[in-house]
């Protein structure tokens, strides 16, 4: 069937108006309503507001907490991409070079936490930290090291660097399929030839597999780095609000508090202009360090 250019242009407005209507309304709009809320003193629960200017921006330059809150949530993309990465890779070769006959039930398993809301992980991983009754302690008292256990979440050395286990474990499972998917489509023949070459499976890894499927290591890394600064609030206030003494608080979890615990709506929306502005850097500056030529195959 021949259609006009007018006939093509209006099919193609029909399918996008309505998405794009939706990105105006939950994505435009909240980002420049938060940049100008940023510049009153507002408590939120009303619509009284009064204009300060800069004057949220002076003070957040003067926060004593907030610099901890950024080497927080940077501690947690860095830990995060290391672990994740590492422990996904893994598996995604593991469960597609080796040949595992249990291979699809290995991908159900991973998976799983996947589907798992990240404050049901929360609260599970709260129970595995307990004290008293947690999975850790209990573990390590039958070793014989007792004097080892704590209270993982309750003490400020420990709390943050527990955040990162359940952290790691909800997202294994994505981004190992995400490489697996990669992984599958290299053909077959470039691991005979670099057999014939020579080549061991150390060597088959870098030279062959990671350049190959680099496109979905940066594209899982852009991703964790995105979804931790913008959402690792979630887990932070389900385990630790933030505590102990702040040694936990992240740039969301702190403007959640400036913003609907102590009803400071103005300097919270300060907060989610930092956070924005961090993003947006983090992002570019990865996205160039990672660039390198597309190999065709």
């Amino acid at each position: 069937m021949v259609q006009s250019k007018k006939e093509r242009y209006g099919f193609l407005a029909f399918c996008l108006l309505p998405t794009f209507i939706l990105f105006l309304i939950f994505t435009i709009y909240p980002l420049f309503s938060g940049m100008y809320y940023s510049f009153f003193e507002m408590s939120g629960s009303s619509s009284n507001k009064e204009f300060v200017g800069l004057a949220n921006y002076v003070k957040l330059l003067n926060d004593e907490i907030f610099p901890h809150t950024i080497w927080h949530d940077y501690f947690l993309v860095i830990t995060k991409v290391i672990g994740i990465m590492i422990l996904a890779t893994f598996f995604a070769v593991a469960l597609t070079q080796l040949r595992i006959k249990e291979a699809p039930f290995y991908r159900i398993v991973f998976f799983f936490p996947n589907i798992m809301s990240i404050v049901v992980i929360g609260i599970l991983w709260m129970f595995i930290f307990n004290p008293d009754l947690g999975l850790i302690n209990s573990g390590l008292e039958a070793l014989g090291l007792e004097d080892w256990s704590k209270a993982w979440l309750g003490d400020p050395d420990t709390a943050l660097s527990a955040l990162v286990l359940p952290s790691v474990w909800a997202g294994i499972g994505l981004f190992m399929l995400m490489l697996m998917g990669g992984i599958l489509t290299i053909p077959k023949s470039f691991y005979e030839a670099a057999t014939v070459d020579g080549a061991n499976g150390w060597q088959q890894f870098w030279k062959v597999t990671v350049p190959l499927v680099w496109p979905q290591i940066k594209n899982s890394i852009l991703y964790i780095v995105i979804t931790t600064l913008n959402g690792s609030f979630i887990i932070v206030q389900v385990m630790t609000e933030g505590g102990p003494d702040n040694s936990t608080q992240v740039m969301g979890s702190y403007l959640y508090q400036q913003a609907f615990q102590r009803n400071n709506f103005g300097y919270g929306a300060t907060i989610g202009v930092a956070i924005l502005i961090l993003s947006l850097i983090t992002v570019l500056l990865l996205q160039k360090f990672m660039k390198r030529e597309k190999i065709q195959y």
